[in-house]
């Protein structure tokens, strides 16, 4: 369950569809279908585009919906063979289910870009540009959008051209399912991307590191990218930071005690 600043709250369900809720009418406002084929298990919206969420789901799909029409207009599986070819080989055995998305927070937009950060059940957590990658990956489920339409996606006037970002357990990632995937709320915003696994262990990717990478043209190895790793006794169900001077991340495992841990 997720809420929009549009006053909006988004709950996805174990039927594949996404229910939207309007908080301030007390109703439903729409029900997205024909999405999904599987659980849809995660569920954002797009903070730059105000009629759009994105969903993910245990079909290995990604879908942009525009929500004020109930139609998904972009399409990504990532069990395909082409989303899989630019991946390491023996990862782990299972396929790439999308078990958890983040997105940036709009007053973080500027530094990270558009973009789309996904926990696979196949043991990696790919970073995506939303406006780049996603369009020219459209397989054939995808619909465009009717006239009318509250969303005016162009892919033309997305001019972050960085591809997609797999980290897996060659850069020293996840040996198993990647259960939850946050952006650090503490010190400077989106610095790192946080990732939890089935393989009992949390790893913090310098984010940052990254961009600068990438934008410098630079073609350092992308180990570097690996900042803290931190073992753990349990399974990662969830976990999340807080806006606040102290670097505290709260863990969720599969025992009934909530964790914080300074990452400092």
């Amino acid at each position: 369950i997720v809420c929009s600043s549009k006053s909006f709250l988004a709950a996805a369900d174990d039927g594949g569809e996404i229910k939207i809720i309007d908080i301030r009418q007390q109703c439903l406002y729409k029900t997205l279908r024909n999405g999904h084929s599987s659980i849809c298990s995660s569920v954002q919206f797009l903070p730059w585009k105000p009629w759009e969420v994105i969903t993910g789901g245990l079909d290995s799909k990604l879908v942009i919906w525009d929500f004020s029409k109930g139609r998904p207009f972009k399409v990504v599986d990532l069990g395909s063979s082409e989303m899989k070819s630019g991946n390491s080989t023996g990862q782990c055995f299972n396929p790439a289910f999308v078990h958890s998305i983040a997105v940036p927070d709009v007053d973080i937009l500027d530094k990270l870009g558009k973009i789309c950060v996904v926990a696979r059940g196949d043991g990696g957590v790919d970073v995506m540009n939303i406006g780049s990658e996603l369009a020219a990956n459209r397989t054939k489920n995808s619909v465009k959008p009717r006239k009318g339409s509250h969303s005016q996606s162009n892919d033309a006037e997305n001019t972050d051209t960085r591809g997609r970002l797999h980290l897996d357990y060659t850069l020293g990632g996840h040996t198993a399912a990647v259960s939850c995937v946050a952006f650090s709320m503490f010190g400077e915003r989106g610095k790192f991307i946080i990732s939890g696994g089935n393989d009992k262990s949390i790893k913090l990717w310098n984010l940052f590191k990254y961009i600068d990478m990438d934008q410098s043209g630079s073609q350092s190895d992308h180990r570097d990218l690996l900042h803290l790793n931190i073992d753990l006794s349990r399974k990662v169900n969830w976990l999340c930071t807080t806006p606040a001077a102290t670097e505290n991340l709260v863990v969720c495992d599969t025992t009934k005690v909530i964790k914080v841990y300074s990452v400092s």
